[in-house]
This record gives C-alpha cells, structure tokens and sequence, in this order.
C-alpha cells in the first residue's frame, strides 16, 4: 500500500489543524482506506459517534479514491450515508473507498464504508463529485505537507 500526502489545514487528513483527525491514508491503486479512532469527543449522543463526523470521513475517503483513480481532486455534490449501527468512541474502524464511475472527467461516483475489525458494517456512503478547477484547484495544492508527485507526477 502506498501511503498518501497530508494537506496542512484539512479537518480530517491535515497535519496542522489541532483539531483535526490526522487520519493516515493510504492505496493499493484500486481502493483507499485509513483506520480511524473515533475520541470521545467526536459522540453526539451518549457513547454514540456523530453521525456527520462519520459522514465526513466517508466523504474524504471518497475524494481520495478519486484523485488517486483520476489524477483529480474534486468537491462533493451529493452525499448519501446509511447508517447500519452505532460507532462507538475508541472503537477502532477502518473506511475503505472505491470509485464506482468516472462520467468523461466531468462528474465522479465512488462509494466507502465504515468497518469494524469483524468487518461489520457501521456506515456506508455513496457520493457524486465535480472535479476542482482552475485557482481553486492552485490553492488545494498549495496546501499539501508532503509531495504529491507519486500520484499526479
């Protein structure tokens, strides 16, 4: 598995936001995925993971997938997240994302699910991404850690 670059400043994969995940992660080529540890203070309800955090790191891993499948980083468009059973804090988990269609480089589907390590489904998520462009797409880059020449040469 080839291990992927962080940005600086982004919630859930940037090395600089204190209060971020700092989630690691990493491609066979094919699929992404990272493990994550969901903290206490990420619960919404008692001993319950907030649903939106969950929806957040489904939609990170779906936007890693796509840049990595085709060389594109992209914004969300539509999200749709199925909740199967409660995450716990502390709990480990792992997401995993696929990219499911590339419509001409003008519209991406990729899809991810939230495991537990009996490989029980928490969450899985579906998702339609439009490709960043242009200065929006200078600044994304210029907010990258680590060298990104492994995936977009």
């Amino acid at each position: 598995m080839l291990k992927l670059p962080h940005t600086k400043s982004c919630f859930v994969c940037g090395l600089n936001n204190p209060l971020g995940l700092k989630l690691d992660f990493e491609t066979d080529g094919r699929i992404v995925r990272a493990r994550f540890v969901p903290r206490t203070e990420h619960v919404g309800f008692r001993e319950t993971v907030h649903g939106g955090l969950i929806s957040t790191v489904l939609d990170e891993a779906m936007v890693w997938v796509i840049g990595v499948r085709t060389k594109r980083f992209s914004y969300c468009a539509e999200l749709n997240v199925r909740f199967v059973q409660p995450a716990r804090p502390n709990e480990e988990l792992q997401v995993i994302a696929e990219l499911v269609a590339n419509r001409r480089n003008k519209l991406f589907e990729a899809k991810a699910e939230l495991r537990n390590p009996r490989a029980e489904v928490h969450a899985s998520a579906t998702g339609k991404y439009l490709p960043i462009k242009g200065d929006s797409l200078a600044d994304l880059l210029s907010d990258f850690a680590e060298s990104t020449e492994s995936l977009f040469g």
